[in-house]
């Protein structure tokens, strides 16, 4: 059998850790819920360890959240489309947008439900991700500001998450200064300046950051402690909260090197990064997870002297050499992943999801224990609940 099992204690360390450098920056912060696929266990588990503003881009996942877990403040982040603006007003308190059109939308459905909608403007500043260009910032704002039942809080950028390039200082410094220019020119200000993400945290730690920079969109760090920018894992953070547990199926001393002439009979890539000679034999465990249910390149053995050897759909292959722990059939082996594997891995129905120890025991440890705090945005609260349908 294989889970993917969430270790709540790592969790915790992780959100009080990321939460001790947003205090000390000033900053709030919203937690991204996403990779989780909407797996209950670990939101309710979200809301015990402290988080008060989580974020999707699922409106099922948003949903599942406002029954989950009320009082949460919910932000959708994928750019909403016309066809959705009804939902995204019902299921959530901010948006962020970079189209004019759907905003006059999200502003109709907001106005039939007599309430404010807030919404961030997204600037495009060199990731070719969503995002308005700068040069029409001011026209584009001055439509948005005529709205009746928008509200503007801010504006924010997505850098190093499409085409992989590095956040720049010049680049957070652009976005503050587009924000100086529109509250001087339309007389209202914009407290939230969102272009924080776990790619930007190595900045923030290495103190390059811009202290104007005051809402961070935190997901992968939390989940993974990945330090987007170095590689690695960022000081403080654990890589282990989401651990693959699998069961030896087989294991049996091989060849290492394949019989006959190899071709392109497999339909997916070759993994292993191994060299092996003509004859050369060792242990070789099958484990009863495959690409069908995860990017089996993101594994990586809790024991480094493991090594993937390939997978099919089904099955993937791992090289034990001499097997020095006289590993046997039924004993576990498990692995770190990476965030493409952990997506993967959460969003497929085949693969179980555990969290350890459970919420009750977890709750029973941790009594008394110091809580970590992420910041809501909105100071007055979520908006009145609002019903709708989910897509």
């Amino acid at each position: 059998m294989s889970r993917v099992r969430i270790d709540l204690h790592a969790l915790n360390e992780n959100l009080n850790q990321i939460g001790t450098w947003m205090r000390e920056f000033g900053a709030s912060w919203t937690v991204v819920t996403k990779v989780l696929c909407g797996h209950r266990e670990t939101i309710q588990a979200l809301q015990r360890l402290g988080v008060q503003s989580m974020a999707d881009s699922r409106l099922r996942n948003l949903r599942m959240i406002e029954d989950t877990v009320p009082g949460v403040e919910f932000w959708y982040l994928r750019p909403p489309h016309l066809s959705i603006v009804e939902d995204v007003v019902a299921l959530s308190h901010v948006s962020l947008n970079s189209e004019i059109r759907v905003i006059e939308g999200l502003n109709q459905a907001a106005r039939k439900r007599d309430k404010i909608h807030r919404i961030v403007i997204m600037i495009e500043l060199g990731d070719l991700r969503e995002g308005i260009l700068p040069g029409s910032l001011v026209e584009f704002y001055q439509k948005v500001f005529q709205l009746s039942n928008i509200e503007v809080i801010g504006i924010g950028a997505n850098l190093g998450c499409l085409a992989g390039s590095v956040p720049t200082v010049d680049q957070f410094m652009q976005i503050i200064l587009y924000q100086q220019l529109l509250e001087l020119k339309f007389q209202a200000k914009l407290p939230v300046l969102s272009a924080g993400s776990s790619s930007v945290l190595p900045l923030l730690l290495n103190g390059e950051l811009p202290k104007a920079i005051n809402h961070f969109r935190i997901g992968e760090s939390i989940f993974l402690g990945t330090d987007l920018i170095n590689g690695g894992v960022l000081p403080g953070l654990r890589d282990d909260v989401v651990v693959l547990e699998t069961e030896i199926a087989e294991i049996k001393e091989k060849g290492l090197v394949p019989l006959g002439e190899t071709g392109t009979s497999t339909p997916f890539e070759g993994i292993s990064e191994e060299e092996y000679s003509p004859g050369q034999r060792g242990h070789r465990a099958l484990v009863p997870i495959g690409q069908l249910d995860t990017e089996v390149s993101g594994l990586k053995p809790l024991d480094e002297r493991y090594k993937i050897a390939g997978a099919s759909s089904d099955i993937t292959v791992i090289n034990l050499g001499d097997n020095p722990e006289n590993l046997e059939v039924g004993d576990p082996l498990r692995f770190k992943l990476d965030y493409s594997a952990l997506l993967r891995l959460m969003s497929s129905q085949y693969v179980p999801k555990a969290v350890t120890p459970s919420l009750d025991e977890f709750s029973r440890s941790a009594s008394g224990s110091e809580e970590t705090s992420v910041d809501r945005v909105v100071e007055e609260g979520p908006s009145a609940r609002a019903q709708g349908t989910a897509s």
